[in-house]
């Protein structure tokens, strides 16, 4: 079968392409399919025009057509919608129904009305992009706002299928009045051949283990975008009460300044020589800071966005063998199992969060568990070799297999 995926954005700045579309088109090409991603890298324009061969899945990186006010978006979505028509595809799947994308599957879905194409129209959501979602953090004028919510209530419905990354988004889509046999839950997960060790057992050089000794390191590996900061405040306020060795590594870059906003608030807690920021990291990089983590944290709020997205930064510290205490929202509580995967604490629950992070300080072998079997549970249940059935089931070719 002949797929072609279309993205709002490149491959490497932003999550969606990079960590849903890409491992999920490797994993169709290990099962005989022929898949090309075709994404617009306004956010990467070193990429402009770039085409490449990954584990043989074809990216096809467009060129950026040149910044002419008022005109560019619009120069840009005919960039796309021209690329896709042009690939030969048994299958459109279209990441994000709104935006670039969003037009491209609109432009396919019309030419299935009017029966110009025969082409099988797939949507995938992993956001809930309008009110309660990503609308709320934004900050676009209300008319853009009302465009984005109406073209992903549009988008959801004019398709054959849709992909959802969480059992909200699942409801959510329901709720648009898509029939329930047209939505496929298919959360995020990891492609085996991507992985590295375990992070967190790598031997680390004389001098980083001489650091990680002298002190208890807890990971912030985050966004900033899925809870208020002054939640993290509070938290390491609590934890030092518990244990006063304790210290916070923030990795990561906020997409307003956020991590400045953080330094900020801890030094004016007098907290600021208990907490590193280090700031964003290449991938390559990512597995010392974890192989320095002796636990994770992973706050989140209890609102609807949060509730939709499945957090591939907590599926990325399991799999690495990071224990993780994270609060349960959402899609969280379908990767972690309580006590035995990692610990889950109840949103805005500030001492019982700082409780179970001390306890597991200072219980090693507790850790090395939950590390274990956190890593097991990714592998075993959100393994993409096992969740790519639920895409073909959506391509139209199989009943997909029990869910994860």
């Amino acid at each position: 079968m002949r797929i072609t995926m279309v993205g709002n954005f490149g491959l490497w700045q932003k999550g969606t392409m990079g960590v849903r579309a890409l491992p999920m088109a490797k994993a169709l090409v290990e099962r005989g399919h022929s898949v090309c991603i075709v994404v617009p890298p306004w956010d990467d324009p070193a990429e402009s025009g770039l085409e490449a061969t990954i584990d043989g899945v074809t990216v096809a990186n467009l060129k950026l057509p040149p910044r002419i006010p008022l005109f560019w978006h619009g120069l840009l979505t005919i960039a796309v919608l021209w690329r896709t028509l042009r690939e030969p595809s048994d299958v459109v799947h279209i990441f994000k129904p709104k935006a670039y994308a969003g037009f491209a599957g609109m432009l396919v879905w019309s030419l299935r009305k009017l029966g110009l194409s025969r082409v099988r129209l797939v949507v995938d959501t992993d956001d809930w992009e309008g009110t309660g979602g990503w609308n709320e953090i934004e900050s676009f004028p209300r008319p853009i706002k009302w465009f984005a919510a109406w073209h992903e209530r549009t988008g959801l419905r004019w398709c054959d299928a849709v992909t959802v990354a969480s059992k909200a988004l699942e409801l959510l889509t329901w709720s648009t009045g898509v029939s329930r046999n047209e939505v496929h839950y298919v959360p995020n997960g990891v492609f085996i051949k991507d992985l590295a060790p375990m992070a967190c057992w790598r031997a680390l050089t004389p001098n980083a283990q001489a650091e990680k000794d002298s002190n208890h390191n807890i990971l912030l590996f985050t966004r900033f975008f899925e809870y208020r900061l002054e939640k993290i405040v509070a938290l390491l306020h609590a934890i030092l009460e518990l244990d006063a060795a304790a210290r916070l590594i923030v990795v990561g870059k906020g997409l307003r300044g956020e991590e400045e906003r953080l330094a900020a608030l801890l030094r004016n807690a007098g907290l600021a020589d208990k907490a590193v920021f280090v700031g964003w990291v290449e991938k390559e990089e990512v597995s010392r800071w974890f192989g320095m983590a002796d636990v994770a944290i992973y706050p989140m709020d209890d609102n609807l966005l949060n509730r939709a997205k499945c957090p591939m930064k907590l599926v990325d510290l399991m799999v690495n063998g990071v224990p993780v205490v994270a609060e349960r929202v959402g899609q969280v509580a379908e990767y972690v199992e309580d006590g035995v995967s990692g610990v889950l604490v109840e949103p805005d629950d500030i001492p019982r969060f700082a409780r179970a992070v001390v306890s597991l300080l200072a219980d090693e072998a507790g850790r090395r568990r939950l590390a274990e079997r956190a890593r097991e549970r990714i592998l075993e249940k959100f393994d993409w070799r096992r969740l790519i059935s639920g895409i073909e089931s959506a391509y139209g070719l199989r009943a997909p297999d029990p869910e994860p």
